[in-house]
């Protein structure tokens, strides 16, 4: 997919917020001094009255988010994933997850495709922390169309969202005329009969790419983008597995708590069936090229299909 147009989804939110902020005067984004990294910066530009940089203090940043939230202002707070689920764990979940305030969490520079800036700054855990906050809506958007979609639904939503954004580019794989993005339902993007990749995030265009490949050595491959990790698409997941031999679960995060863990519960409680994961199997991650470090842990196309060749 080299020459398929690649964007960062933290520029996806950045133009969101922007676009938003021109039909909505009620939409605010606070940031923590990370306004050029996160690409709220664009927000910043065009509508400044309605930009609160809180200095590097998330928490703050939180409790004046919940305040705003109280007054009929839908704040969008803006960080690093490993600060703004990490670091704010406990004022997310008792200032905006507690109360059930109609806050948003834009999370940038999520997983370890954050580079060469290291395991301190490589968030593989938000997932699974803000999946257990009772009420919270968990996004992880697979590619420019797709986060854009997920920003302005999460504005429409009514209740706390935590969305997950990346720093590296990523395939545009969903500009398509009958895209439609819903909180809580998976989508579709291949058909198969043998097994099913289950992917979120910028794994989800790797897991397209392996499935190419597998077909190519006679192994049919379905391929869902679960871009909602909570709400689960719960329905899609057991048709899946009812339908299939296994499921294999893609993320860019911890093994732990995230996509693969939503998915093995969702079936034990539903239809068990045979699922590997693969993500970041209990460790940090390490400084290096995104590329090198997806590569390294299994996260692309060449991963997937060997893991996937591995255990059929």
């Amino acid at each position: 997919m080299s020459d398929v147009k690649k964007i960062a989804t933290r520029d996806s939110y950045g133009n969101a917020l922007a676009e938003l902020g021109a039909e909505f005067p009620n939409l605010y984004v606070l940031d923590a001094d990370l306004a050029a990294a996160t690409k709220t910066s664009t927000f910043k530009k065009a509508f400044p009255e309605r930009h609160i940089d809180c200095g590097i203090a998330e928490a703050n940043m939180t409790g004046i988010a919940a305040g705003l939230a109280t007054c009929g202002i839908v704040p969008f707070i803006s960080s690093f994933a490993m600060f703004a689920a990490g670091r704010n764990f406990e004022q997310v979940r008792n200032s905006i997850g507690y109360p059930h305030l109609n806050v948003k969490i834009g999370a940038t520079h999520a997983g370890i495709s954050v580079g060469e800036d290291g395991a301190s700054h490589q968030c593989n855990e938000d997932m699974a922390l803000m999946r257990s906050i009772p009420g919270m809506v968990v996004i992880c958007p697979s590619d420019d169309v797709e986060a854009k979609a997920a920003v302005r639904a999460a504005y429409e939503y009514n209740g706390p969202v935590y969305l997950r954004f990346g720093r590296f580019g990523v395939p545009v794989i969903n500009d398509n005329a009958d895209y439609k993005f819903e909180i809580g339902k998976g989508i579709t993007l291949k058909d198969g009969s043998d097994i099913t990749i289950v992917a979120t995030g910028l794994c989800v265009s790797q897991a397209l790419e392996a499935a190419e490949t597998l077909a190519a050595e006679g192994v049919s491959a379905r391929v869902i983008n679960i871009h909602t990790v909570k709400p689960l698409d719960e329905e899609l997941i057991i048709k899946a597995a009812k339908e299939t031999k296994m499921l294999f679960t893609v993320e860019e995060h911890s093994i732990i708590g995230g996509l693969g863990s939503a998915v093995c519960e969702c079936l034990a409680e539903n239809h068990p069936a045979k699922v590997v994961r693969i993500g970041m199997r209990d460790r940090f991650g390490e400084s290096g090229p995104a590329a090198e470090l997806i590569h390294k842990y299994g996260l692309d196309a060449e991963g997937i299909v060997k893991t996937v060749k591995e255990n059929i």
